[in-house]
């Protein structure tokens, strides 16, 4: 499928544009998951400025998707049909400040940042060691893992509205609550900054390496996943639920449900989103009827089927 050109229409209307645009981009390596249809237009910002400036002047009519590094998103095999926005290198940055603070660039990988704040001796965000994604992804559904939320060691985080505005939330503004903010869906974050605690570098590293190991005994770390696939029922964990529904190892094509941890969907090469989408709703279907426990996504599924 191939969606209509409109890269030069936008280049007229965005002299000023710095970034690079693409037309008919797969989103196939855009995503751990390793599937999904075109995006009509592939835009990567230079810096926040140049995001802003697209922004204010793509119609409002055109649908806007954020890719970070794509660990927790199925976008569906009839692709995007808008604009998809890919946070570059200027947005991965990740600096460390006084009083124990860390300031990162919305597309900087979630290990990175916990890395960072080791070595400079601020402790509290080594659980973002235990997080696939990108610090937009942990803003936006307020990343967990491990003990830690992102609500915990967040000060502030900085925007950009669907219009071009400029924004910036206190954590209290966040209205942060169990794998979600309060954010209007429209406002694509570009940064945010972190507090910790004092501490001992060797002694955050050591922490962050026993998460490494916990994962590798316990997920499917190197495979084609989109991390956590069902939210945790309230008093309840997901993945018990889906065991106890005889739902690991189930499979439709080359998806298949984890058998090391259940709460995993795995593509095994040739799965389509569509079957993985599939497996996900068996998955859920089994667990209302065995349990009565009715599971939510996780996972970010969008695009055309």
């Amino acid at each position: 499928m191939m969606f209509p050109d409109i890269v030069p229409e936008l280049k007229e209307r965005m002299p000023d544009l710095r970034g690079t645009l693409e037309a008919n981009v797969s989103s196939v390596p855009l995503s751990w998951f390793r599937t999904g249809g075109p995006a009509k237009v592939l835009f990567t910002p230079a810096d926040e400025d140049d995001l802003a400036y697209f922004l204010s002047r793509l119609d409002v009519a055109v649908p806007v998707l954020v890719v970070g590094l794509g660990s927790n998103l199925l976008i569906r095999d009839g692709g995007w049909p808008g604009v998809l926005i890919r946070l570059g290198k200027r947005f991965a940055e990740v600096n460390v400040e006084p009083s124990l603070r860390a300031r990162a660039g919305a597309g900087a990988p979630d290990v990175k940042v916990a890395r960072a704040a080791a070595e400079a001796g601020i402790a509290g965000l080594s659980f973002l060691r235990g997080i696939p994604g990108a610090i937009g992804g942990a803003l936006r559904m307020n990343g967990g893992a491990y003990g830690g939320e992102t609500k915990d060691v967040l000060v502030a985080a900085r925007g950009v509205t669907r219009s071009g505005e400029r924004v910036t939330y206190t954590n209290a503004e966040m209205g942060f609550t169990y794998r979600h903010c309060g954010v209007p869906d429209d406002v694509i974050f570009t940064e945010a900054l972190f507090e910790g605690r004092p501490g001992d570098p060797a002694e955050i590293l050591a922490e962050m390496n026993a998460i490494t190991d916990a994962r590798a005994s316990t997920q499917p770390v190197n495979t084609r996943t989109g991390g956590s696939t069902f939210k945790n029922p309230p008093g309840k964990k997901a993945w018990e639920l889906i065991d106890a529904a005889g739902c690991r190892g189930l499979r439709i094509g080359d998806a298949q449900v984890s058998e090391l941890h259940c709460n995993f969907l795995i593509n095994h090469g040739s799965a389509t989103a569509s079957e993985i989408e599939q497996l996900g709703e068996e998955v859920r279907r089994r667990v209302r009827e065995n349990s009565g426990v009715e599971l939510q996504w996780e996972i970010k599924r969008v695009g055309m089927a």
